[in-house]
C-alpha cells in the first residue's frame, strides 16, 4: 500500500512568510489613517479561488491557517464544481496597494 503524503509535509515554510508584504496593519482598516511618514495606500480585492477534492481543498485551507495567511472560517463553504470529486472554495481579502 502506498503511503499518502499530507500537503506541506515536504514543505518548509517559516510562519508569516506571506506575511512580508501583507502586515496586519495594512489588513485592518481602522489602522489606515494618513501620516506624514506613510501615504494612505489604495485597497483593492483579491480572490482567492481553490479547486480540487474535498480532502486537498480542505487541508489547503488548514495549511494556510496554520502558517497565519487566513482562518479557515473566512473560506467559503465547499461548492460543487460539476466533476466528479471535485469542489472549491473561495477566499476574498482586502489587500493594499501602492
Amino acid at each position: 500500500m502506498a503511503q499518502e503524503e499530507k500537503f506541506g509535509d515536504h514543505q518548509n515554510f517559516p510562519q508569516g512568510q506571506f506575511q512580508e508584504n501583507l502586515n496586519s496593519e495594512d489588513l485592518d482598516a481602522a489602522n489606515l489613517k494618513p501620516s506624514p511618514e506613510k501615504p494612505l495606500r489604495k485597497r483593492e480585492p483579491i480572490k482567492h479561488l481553490l479547486i480540487g477534492s474535498p480532502k486537498a481543498v480542505t487541508s489547503t485551507i488548514h495549511l494556510l491557517q496554520m502558517i497565519g495567511y487566513a482562518n479557515v472560517g473566512d473560506w467559503s463553504p465547499l461548492q460543487l464544481t460539476g466533476n466528479p470529486d471535485e469542489v472549491m472554495s473561495i477566499l476574498i481579502r482586502q489587500i493594499s496597494v501602492s
